[in-house]
């Protein structure tokens, strides 16, 4: 146990000193958006707390709470339904010691026109050149978990392939790892996910021709082709949740993160190398079947028109229903517009495959 602590930490510590010494860059945002409503609701506050199929997004340390196998699919649109964002997982114990999970998460455009070929040779606009293409981010994950010895810690990794592709002009892969902890002391649950600790590189094949052309079609634009490499630096979340039951039939959980990111950012707590934002989630449970949650974070200064600055954030709110192992969760994030997030209504499904048998 402490050799695998050793080198979980060791990997994450040379990872986050390797990046501070190489060019910042930043790629594959769209795995930042997280996934499942539920947790949607609570303003993305479940590093320590959770314990289902959608641990292999948020911290797959929390894997190993499964009872049976476990289904979860998720959809959100966002800018006015232009872009979608959907996600499927699977998840099943080995053992009551061990377990794994995959998921797939897809953000997308469709139906972009292309009009690089509107104007023919002869200098004429014909409507029938143009076509259309999509653009999509695709994230390929498995998960694996694991009870330590230590009695209430867990550790799991994840593996992902990224594939990125911009209709026929240009497509990318990338591959990156994770490593989740999570340790119950009582009623307390502590949680530690580290993204990309091993910083995760997507290679990216241009087809020049195809780019010369959308040069061509936009004079004066540098005819040199982008960088070919993007380079995703390593994320923590560290978190801390209690569960508080009252007479069996009512619950509440409670949960407090620090989201760590090794860049200066817009987050209220920033320098030249760190900077960090708070989030917090609380979800009202009735008989395990009913629930109410809120959630603020995502805490960033904003810069108005008069050069003075604000503080904006996020609030979250979220219902969900869960009936014979069946659960339909609803999450309404940004209530207001408090914040330069984006608003959109996600709407996630899970289901223990245990109802079938």
């Amino acid at each position: 146990m402490k050799k695998t602590l050793f080198l979980f930490l060791s990997i994450s510590i040379f990872s986050l000193v390797a990046s501070a010494q190489t060019v910042r860059k930043y790629s594959n945002e769209f795995l930042n958006i997280g996934v499942d409503a539920a947790a949607f609701g609570m303003a993305n506050s479940v590093v320590a707390s959770t314990g289902d199929v959608n641990s292999g997004y948020w911290n797959p340390a929390g894997l190993v709470n499964l009872e049976d196998k476990e289904l979860s699919l998720m959809h959100a649109s966002y800018f006015a339904n232009i872009a979608n964002y959907d996600y499927a997982a699977f998840a099943m114990p080995l053992d009551d010691q061990s377990a794994v999970a995959l998921s797939v998460i897809r953000f997308g455009v469709d139906d972009i026109l292309n009009t690089t070929q509107l104007i023919d040779d002869q200098g004429q606009i014909n409507y029938d050149r143009i076509s259309l293409f999509s653009t999509a981010d695709y994230a390929f994950t498995f998960s694996y978990a694991k009870r330590l010895p230590l009695d209430g810690l867990n550790i799991g990794v994840n593996a992902k392939v990224v594939r990125r592709i911009i209709g026929d002009f240009a497509s990318s892969w990338g591959f990156g790892l994770d490593a989740g902890l999570q340790f119950k002391r009582g009623n307390w649950n502590f949680g530690l996910m580290a993204r990309d600790i091993t910083t995760t590189y997507n290679a990216w094949s241009i087809d020049e021709e195809q780019f010369a052309e959308i040069q061509g079609a936009v004079e004066g634009q540098n005819q040199d082709l982008p960088e070919t490499t993007e380079i995703t630096i390593p994320k923590l979340q560290i978190g801390m949740s209690r569960k508080f039951v009252h007479h069996y039939d009512y619950s509440l959980l409670a949960e407090v993160d620090m989201n760590v990111r090794f860049a200066q950012t817009n987050d209220i707590i920033s320098s030249s190398s760190v900077s960090v934002t708070p989030s917090l989630g609380l979800q009202f449970g009735y008989i395990d079947m009913i629930y109410l949650r809120g959630g603020v974070g995502n805490f960033q200064n904003i810069e108005q028109l008069d050069g003075e600055d604000s503080v904006g954030f996020q609030p979250n709110f979220g219902v969900g229903f869960n009936y014979k192992g069946i659960q339909v969760d609803y999450a309404l994030t940004d209530i207001g517009d408090q914040s330069a997030a984006l608003y959109s209504n996600v709407f996630s499904l899970k289901v223990d495959l245990s109802i079938f048998r």
